[in-house]
């Protein structure tokens, strides 16, 4: 089973739900595809889907699956990999208004050059992503955890910094 998770953040990702939904109908994919599609306003016709869940479900379907599709949020991108899964992650991208800022895009590229993922950056490259044959560092590692709460918190920062410059409500 592959899960395809897109987390709680409130703009879509129909991108990335249509391009699973349209390798499903091409017989590109062929096994089950559950997908958690969030605030997206892409419906799957190919796929079992579902809005939100508990958390403890969304562990369930990270311990099921074979394999993990995910948008660049690092909740999401960390459940899979504490379960040891082979995830392939697409960042949300600021220029096709899925987010305010390109930051999955840096998180997704660390998280590749460190083994971890395999990093999609363009949706036309996902078929091929899922053919690969590269060896994923898949061990749970505390380092590289410290290294990811250290860039969001730096993340955070430089957020809070930015919206006390221009008195913006950050919340």
């Amino acid at each position: 089973m592959i899960f395809v998770t897109v987390g709680t953040h409130p703009q879509s990702f129909n991108r990335l739900l249509k391009a699973i939904d349209t390798l499903i109908e091409n017989g590109k994919i062929k096994e089950e595809v559950v997908m958690q599609i969030g605030h997206s306003t892409y419906e799957p016709k190919n796929a079992r889907w579902f809005r939100f869940t508990d958390y403890k479900e969304i562990e369930k379907l990270n311990k099921e699956a074979r394999l993990i599709i995910s948008h660049g949020g690092a909740g999401c991108i960390l459940t899979a990999l504490s379960f040891d899964k082979f995830v392939i992650a697409v960042p949300r991208l600021k220029k096709f208004g899925e987010h305010t800022d390109n930051h999955q895009l840096d998180l997704v590229r660390v998280l590749e050059a460190e083994g971890k993922v395999i990093g999609v950056y363009n949706i036309k490259d996902l078929e091929k992503s899922l053919k690969t044959k590269k060896k994923i560092k898949t061990q749970r590692s505390k380092k590289l955890l410290k290294k990811i709460k250290t860039y969001l918190s730096k993340l955070s920062r430089e957020y809070i910094s930015a919206c006390n410059k221009t008195k913006q409500r950050i919340f």
